[in-house]
């Protein structure tokens, strides 16, 4: 008997990706995005969007995961920690943007890059909220 197979990750762009969604997650991160973009620029091949509810979560999820990170790669760049209301963690081939919920609404990143094949991270830990439940 065969063991089923796992989806294989494609490249170490990819890999890094999934452990940086993994350390946003561990700081509770809400609306955790993947947004594949190697097929529609050469800037970077993912961005992660995430949400904080305060400007102390959205230090914890940086700060959890430039930690989290520094064995393997540090961020190339990083722009927002003065306000941290969109904090940017530029690792090249991957660009995280941390944001309080008001500039995620703004911006609408996910909207810019539509194009672009999505993936929300569904956490054990998100709410589930009212509209969503069924009578």
């Amino acid at each position: 008997m065969t063991s089923p197979k796992k989806r294989s990750l494609k490249n170490p762009s990819e890999l890094l990706a999934r452990k940086i969604v993994e350390l946003a997650a561990s700081k509770k991160a809400e609306e955790i995005t993947l947004l594949d973009l190697h097929k529609l620029t050469s800037i970077t091949d993912f961005f992660i969007i995430c949400t904080g509810n305060s400007d102390v979560q959205v230090k914890a999820i940086s700060d959890a995961i430039v930690e989290g990170m520094k064995s393997e790669v540090k961020p190339w760049h990083i722009e927002g920690r003065e306000n941290l209301r969109w904090v940017l963690l530029d690792f090249v081939d991957v660009v995280v943007h941390i944001f309080h919920r008001e500039e995620r609404d703004f911006y609408q990143l996910e909207r810019l890059w539509a194009d672009a094949p999505m993936e929300v991270i569904e956490s054990e830990d998100t709410p589930v909220s009212a509209t969503s439940i069924s009578e």
